[in-house]
């Protein structure tokens, strides 16, 4: 079993409405971020992360308006905490 952990504006990530982190906001903190990657195999918002961690790949995409990540660890959760 696992879980997704979301960084979102609003109350409930999944009633984001008109509380949207934009795709532009979303790209402009992945060119800002010396520690994140593009990588747009994986969808137009996909980023790779540098960071330390337990996963041999740790991610984090944007999809309907929120940042999010699945089953992540302590440093991913740090990270998470950094971006938002």
């Amino acid at each position: 079993m696992g879980y997704d952990l979301h960084i979102t504006r609003a109350e409930n990530w999944s009633e984001n409405k008109d509380q949207w982190i934009s795709s532009d906001e979303r790209l402009s903190v992945i060119e800002t971020d010396r520690e994140l990657t593009l990588d747009t195999t994986n969808g137009p918002f996909f980023a790779d992360w540098s960071g330390d961690s337990r996963y041999e790949s740790p991610w984090f995409d944007w999809v309907e308006g929120n940042i999010f990540t699945k089953n992540p660890d302590k440093q991913i959760v740090k990270k998470m905490l950094q971006l938002a």
